[in-house]
């Protein structure tokens, strides 16, 4: 079969053949890839550098060559029916014509639904919906700021949090030319990161930035709040500034500050899957809004490092 076959973590993969995939134990099934999307995560994984592969117990499955990335995808099983799937760890991804799955990583989609969009959607949707919905105890009329909310992640989770009954959702980015799209999905008010203190009253932080302007985002918001003494929840989930952020101690010490991330490791997987039925039904119905562009997976080496605000699905 035909895939995406990375042989070097310095470059791009290569439209290649690949060994067919071959279904091993009962909850074991060979799928069809129909669309699977070009996450971020999956970029990390495929050079090595994100956390999941750094601390995964299963070094073959991450320090191997040769490997086919990808992560989750949607897929037509044996018996005709559509799925959006998970995969674990593994040297056979998402990016190829077939894979395998276990069916209790997998959720059923209607007949009709787009496996584009859900391709694009699922995984930057996630990490703001359980977040909310799992890592802090967010209550509807609470306030929410998105730091880095330009992102496709970031605009998604905009949405989310409005979905979720959040009574004010700020939304903060750096690049201003780019604020007008969260205003559009829904923030009561946008900022760029030296207006975060604007947002002082908020209850949580989904932070997709982290690095140096989490840290100077921390200390505006703590020096500018009324009452140091109400909870401001502090979800880190992405680092696109950098990977270690120098957090002041008086920050922490001066206010109730609670900081906790959200990502693999710090939920079950059956917490994931929980969620995905709930997730895969707004994404249908339109009640989150996608940017998604439909890419034939053979030209996987041309467009893998290419920027752009639409989420790039492989389409085999």
């Amino acid at each position: 079969m035909r895939a995406a076959v990375v042989t070097a973590f310095d470059a791009p993969p290569r439209y290649d053949r690949y060994p067919a995939p071959v279904a091993e134990g009962e909850d074991a099934m060979v799928v069809d890839v129909l669309a699977t999307g070009l996450h971020r995560l999956v970029r990390a994984r495929a050079n090595g550098a994100h956390y999941s592969a750094r601390h995964s117990a299963d070094h073959s499955a991450t320090g191997v060559l040769p490997l086919v990335p990808g992560v989750d995808a949607v897929v037509r099983d044996p018996h005709g029916r559509l799925r959006y799937a998970v995969l674990e760890d593994g040297r056979l991804g998402t990016f190829a014509e077939r894979t395998v799955i276990d069916p209790r990583r997998s959720v059923e989609l209607p007949d009709d639904v787009d496996p584009v969009r859900i391709a694009a959607a699922m995984n930057p949707a996630m990490s703001s919906w359980v977040a909310l919905r799992r890592r802090v105890a967010f209550r509807e009329g609470q306030g929410v700021l998105v730091l880095g909310a330009t992102g496709n992640a970031g605009r998604m989770a905009v949405q989310i949090a409005r979905r979720f009954g959040a009574g004010r959702v700020v939304a903060a980015g750096r690049d201003t030319s780019r604020l007008a799209a969260p205003r559009d999905l829904g923030a009561d008010e946008v900022v760029t990161f030296d207006q975060v203190g604007r947002a002082a009253d908020v209850d949580v932080v989904l932070d997709y930035v982290w690095g140096e302007p989490a840290a100077r985002a921390m200390t505006a918001l703590v020096t500018a709040r009324r009452d140091r003494r109400a909870p401001l929840d502090w979800v880190q989930i992405g680092s696109v500034a950098g990977e270690t952020s120098p957090v002041p101690a008086s920050v922490l010490r001066a206010s109730r500050l609670q900081l906790c991330g959200s990502g693999f490791g710090s939920l079950s997987a059956r917490d994931f899957l929980a969620e995905l039925p709930e997730l895969a039904v707004a994404v249908h119905t339109g009640a989150v809004d996608v940017r998604a562009r439909a890419v034939p997976l053979a030209r996987v080496a041309e467009t893998w490092d290419e920027e752009t605000d639409d989420r790039i699905v492989y389409v085999p």
